[in-house]
């Protein structure tokens, strides 16, 4: 969700989708970005283009679903 009225630009914020997969993947993220070499960068360079820390996690995040995604696709897990 954006905040926004008029001219005023607020903070984005998640509010809409499912609380329970975002807690879910919370912790698996925080560990990939700690030992998985390829999320790691991913997590630095998004860091490094200015982005803040939650939104850098969360674009982790969502790249292991798409990851899961995948795997579960091709009959890899």
């Amino acid at each position: 969700m954006t905040r926004e009225s008029g001219a005023w630009r607020g903070r984005s914020f998640i509010q809409g989708g499912r609380h329970k997969v975002r807690r879910t993947l919370y912790m698996p993220a925080l560990s990939a970005i700690r030992w998985n070499p390829d999320l790691k960068r991913k997590y630095q360079a998004l860091l490094d283009a200015g982005k803040p820390p939650k939104v850098a996690l969360t674009a982790v995040m969502r790249k292991l679903v798409v990851l899961a995604n995948a795997l579960l696709q091709q009959d890899r897990l």
